[in-house]
């Protein structure tokens, strides 16, 4: 078997016995290094939302220094990689506390629906600028008008002429019930004046509970726990979890306890439910969660599922009845998700007319997921999760980057590192057409989601040719004469 496909196949198998592990531990720890110094320059220097010219070189240069020290890991051995995992995975996540959210103000959001329910009121009652929450008003969220105008890229004007940090401040909440529920738990702990500080803290921790429930996982036969660092060192983790605090980690977190820990049906159904409950993306990782399963174990799984997501709904839709769905709608149809606006399914359009792109879309990821659900491993539920996630995200080509955070968490699952190509071509997309660093538009977006297919689709055939390279060698080392013919 080449060493190419070898490694295509197994990333974190030994190339050999190593007779120590001081070298290979010290040169990991010397990229994590490096690529600790990377993140804290990218939120300190490296541009923001506001100046995203120099955003890219840095994104670019963190990408390089994890592949290598996934690299480097390959020889560190098993029962001193998991310490190295974690701690690279805490010095990484405490980067992203360094400063105010850089590349997005949907934490701002987040701020203040946990004030308003604080206060009583439910998120989905009122917009952020309605006048009934005025005195709720604090000065970082609604910073005063600088000669007249609103100054810093974080702040938009509101429907009544004010300044505020929060986007899309004229409509109600998009978040589920259990986001809310994270939004008022951070709240109910901050201290005064924390700002935004105790939502990045919060992603900090679900990025490294996320670790800690992937090890545990990997401690199944035949997983290896250097897998977990494909989550923990992965530069978007920092990003997008911590110093953006975007709520999707702890989607994440719960999909991961619900394929990777949960014990019994009925737990994994619960978790998963309460994942949806986060952010509606999770829903991706059931058809994996039903592989090949009977009629009584889908109602064990999907019941639960259901019953979580009914209960967390049902306080809110009490108080605010229909006006839980938020912007929803409107959101979909702004970003392109619906007919007579389409932005999105950069791919399906190279050969579809933008009309046929979107049910052309439904129909891909439908079809993928009934073929997990007919052929998956139901030994491997992430298997399948992350087969269906991984297509729907690129059939539809989003540009927010941190929609692909389930991606990495199921890829430390399962270990086909080349799906990691899909979060970098989110990451690439949002850099250079939303931020403006690199002019493009549905080039871009066609070209950045184009090669993640091209790396994911290379991957599945090299894992493939070694299982038949592997096979025909098992075949021919067969001395029983009195076996059946290999078949390969």
């Amino acid at each position: 078997m080449s060493a190419s496909v070898s490694v295509a196949a197994a990333p974190f198998a030994d190339p050999a016995p190593p007779r120590s592990g001081r070298p290979a531990i010290v040169g990991t720890a010397l990229l994590l290094g490096g690529l600790a110094a990377v993140l804290l320059g990218t939120f300190t220097v490296g541009g923001s939302e506001g100046d995203p010219a120099r955003l890219p070189y840095w994104y670019a240069a963190g990408w390089v220094l994890f592949a290598a020290a996934l690299l480097a890991l390959r020889k560190v051995p098993r029962r001193a990689a998991s310490g190295l995992v974690v701690a690279g995975g805490v010095a990484l996540a405490l980067t992203g506390l360094i400063s105010a959210p850089r590349t997005s103000n949907d934490m701002y959001r987040y701020a203040w629906d946990g004030r308003v329910q604080a206060a009583g009121v439910s998120p989905y009652a009122y917009p952020p600028d309605a006048p009934e929450l005025r005195q709720l008003r604090e000065r970082w969220l609604f910073p005063a008008p600088s000669g007249g105008r609103c100054a810093d890229w974080t702040e938009i004007r509101t429907t009544g002429g004010d300044c505020t940090r929060i986007n899309r401040p004229y409509v109600h909440t998009i978040y589920p019930p259990v986001a809310e529920g994270w939004f008022l738990a951070v709240h109910a702990v901050s201290p005064p004046g924390a700002r935004w500080k105790p939502l990045q803290v919060g992603g900090a921790l679900l990025a490294v509970a996320t670790t800690g429930a992937l090890l545990l996982a990997l401690r199944r036969p035949g997983a290896d726990p250097r897998r977990a660092a494909l989550w923990a060192w992965c530069p978007i983790v920092p990003v997008a979890a911590v110093n953006d605090a975007h709520i999707d980690a702890l989607g994440v977190l719960l999909t991961v306890l619900a394929l990777g820990t949960a014990a019994g049906l009925p737990r994994r159904g619960a978790l998963l439910g309460a994942a949806v409950a986060v952010k509606i993306l999770p829903v991706l990782a059931l058809p994996g969660a039903l592989a090949r399963r009977g009629p009584r174990e889908t109602l064990r799984t999907v019941l639960p599922v259901l019953a979580v997501i009914v209960l967390a709904y049902l306080p809110y839709v009490l108080a605010s009845g229909g006006a839980v769905l938020g912007y929803l709608p409107g959101y979909l149809e702004e970003e392109g998700y619906e007919p007579g606006g389409v932005r999105r399914f950069a791919l399906l359009r190279l050969v579809l007319p933008d009309g046929a792109a979107g049910p052309a879309a439904v129909a891909g990821v439908l079809a993928v997921a009934l073929y997990v659900l007919r052929r998956g491993d139901p030994g491997r539920p992430w298997r399948g999760a992350l087969t269906v996630t991984g297509t729907a995200l690129l059939l539809t080509s989003p540009s927010y980057y941190w929609y692909a955070l389930l991606i990495v968490g199921l890829v430390a699952l399962d270990g086909r590192w080349e799906w990691l190509a899909v979060p970098l071509a989110g990451l690439a997309l949002y850099a250079g057409d939303v931020l403006g660093s690199v002019p493009g538009g549905n080039v871009l977006q066609a070209s950045a989601y184009g090669a993640a297919a091209l790396v994911v689709a290379t991957g599945a055939l090299a894992r493939r040719r070694a299982r038949n390279d592997a096979r025909a060698n098992a075949c021919g080392s067969t001395v029983d004469t009195s076996a059946p013919p290999c078949r390969t």
